[in-house]
């Protein structure tokens, strides 16, 4: 009878302290996303050293971000969208087209919001871009990842 009553006891501790563990508990202490990466955290820093009007700490922060490898293609495209409003605003209007144009690579549906495409400085870069790609959308040469790039588009990032 005491064996059963402990068992009973064990159990019903071990099916108290499972749902103490629910992934409504582990959302709201925040244990349920992984940590951001190193590079993720660069992202993030360069997205506010650009808000913040400090353009080279910023850049500089992004392309590091870039390069040691961000995984989320989403993020890879904000990093590039940033780095051509850098170059806009600082009167680089050539390595603007070429941050939006690896951006349009990356996600050919990317979009600016309207407040972004009305801007008036990288607004009218981002629609001769995007004009630009949109005509050559014939993709032709596969990249193994799933994305077919268009001779011309290709040539002009491994080129550029």
């Amino acid at each position: 009878m005491l064996h059963r009553l402990t068992l009973i006891v064990l159990i019903g501790l071990t099916l108290f302290l499972v749902a103490g563990c629910s992934p409504t508990v582990m959302r709201d202490i925040g244990l349920d996303k992984p940590a951001p990466r190193k590079t993720e955290q660069d992202l993030n820093a360069g997205i506010r050293n650009y808000d913040k009007g400090n353009y080279r700490t910023a850049a500089r922060e992004l392309r590091y971000a870039l390069k040691k490898g961000l995984i989320y293609r989403r993020d890879k495209v904000n990093a590039h969208k940033y780095l051509a409003f850098i170059y806009c605003v600082t009167d680089r209007t050539q390595l603007c087209g070429d941050e939006f144009k690896k951006a349009l690579i990356l996600d050919p549906y990317f979009e600016l919001s309207p407040a972004e495409a009305g801007h008036p400085i990288w607004g009218p870069v981002y629609r001769r871009v995007r004009k630009e790609m949109t005509l050559h959308r014939r993709f032709s040469e596969y990249d193994g990842r799933g994305m077919y790039l268009h001779p011309y588009v290709f040539s002009s990032i491994i080129y550029a």
